[in-house]
């Protein structure tokens, strides 16, 4: 459980950095998702989880 509670800080620790850091590109790419289809949305949120629990497989190995 404190894994999961730590990983879930880092991510949205790394999400502030990048509205902190980015905030004009941040605020242009939310908008951006108003036109990208629900499907290509759930592709690619299927892809990013994926992708985040290979890492964390090889990382934790």
């Amino acid at each position: 459980m404190i894994d999961l509670l730590s990983a879930l800080g880092l991510a949205i620790a790394l999400e502030g950095v990048l509205y902190a850091a980015f905030p004009g590109p941040m605020r242009r790419a939310l908008m951006s998702l108003t036109e990208i289809s629900d499907q290509s949305l759930r592709m690619g949120g299927l892809a990013a989880l994926a992708l985040g629990v290979i890492v964390v497989w090889l990382v934790r190995g």
